[in-house]
C-alpha cells in the first residue's frame, strides 16, 4: 500500500511492534512516536505529532483505524473496531481526531472521538459512541454503545451520564494537555 499523495509523509517501520495484517501495513506520519513496547497492527493511520505510549495495542485488523494530529493515547490503552457483516454491512472503525488526550488504559471500541476531548485514565468508550470535540470522559467511567456526546459536555459513571458542561477553563485545559504531549514525545524522539 502506498502512502497518500499531497503534504502527509508516511513512513512505514518495521519492528515487531508496528506490523501488517492481511498485507496492510500501518500508516505513521514520520513525526508520530510509537513505543517500541507499544502494538500497532494493520489497517491504521496515525497522523502528525501523535504518540502511542508502551504496552498500548492499537489493532486495525477486522476494520480501521484513523488517530488524527497531536493525539496521545496513553500507557496500556486498547484500540479496537467492529467487524463488518450480515447484520452490520459496514462494521465500525475507531475514527480519533485531533490533539484528544486518551488516559492510561482507556478501551476505546469502535466509536468517534472528536478533537480536543480528554478520554480518562481507565475509562471504556463502546462501538458507535460519537463524542463531539471538547468534551470529557472521566477516568473509569463506562460510555454504553451508540451514546451521542455535545461539546464541552462532562459525563462520569457506569454507565456514564452527563453530569455538567465543562467551564471554558476546562475546554482550554483540553488543548493544553495535547500540547504537553507532544512536547513530551518529542523529547523520547
Amino acid at each position: 500500500m502506498e502512502p497518500p499523495s499531497g503534504s502527509h509523509v508516511y513512513v512505514y517501520m518495521k519492528s515487531m511492534s508496528i506490523r501488517k495484517f492481511e498485507n496492510i501495513h500501518p500508516k505513521i506520519h514520520a513525526t508520530a512516536y510509537i513505543d517500541p513496547q507499544a502494538c500497532v497492527i494493520g489497517e491504521v493511520e496515525i497522523g502528525k505529532n501523535s504518540s502511542i505510549w508502551p504496552m498500548t495495542v492499537v489493532r486495525g485488523d477486522v476494520n480501521f483505524i484513523k488517530i488524527g494530529c497531536d493525539t496521545n493515547i496513553q500507557d496500556g490503552s486498547i484500540l479496537h473496531v467492529t467487524h463488518k457483516s450480515e447484520h452490520d454491512l459496514n462494521g465500525a472503525p475507531l475514527i480519533i481526531g485531533d490533539g484528544v488526550t486518551v488516559g492510561h488504559s482507556a478501551i476505546l471500541h469502535a466509536c468517534e472521538i472528536g478533537d480536543y476531548c480528554l478520554i480518562g485514565m481507565g475509562a471504556t468508550v463502546m462501538d458507535k459512541c460519537v463524542i463531539e470535540h471538547h468534551a470529557m470522559i472521566g477516568a473509569g467511567s463506562v460510555v454504553p454503545p451508540d451514546k451521542h456526546i455535545k461539546t464541552g459536555e462532562l459525563w462520569l459513571g457506569n454507565p456514564a451520564k452527563k453530569v455538567r458542561d465543562l467551564t471554558e477553563k476546562q475546554m482550554a485545559d483540553l488543548e493544553y494537555s495535547a500540547n504537553h504531549y507532544v512536547k513530551l514525545k518529542n523529547k523520547y524522539m
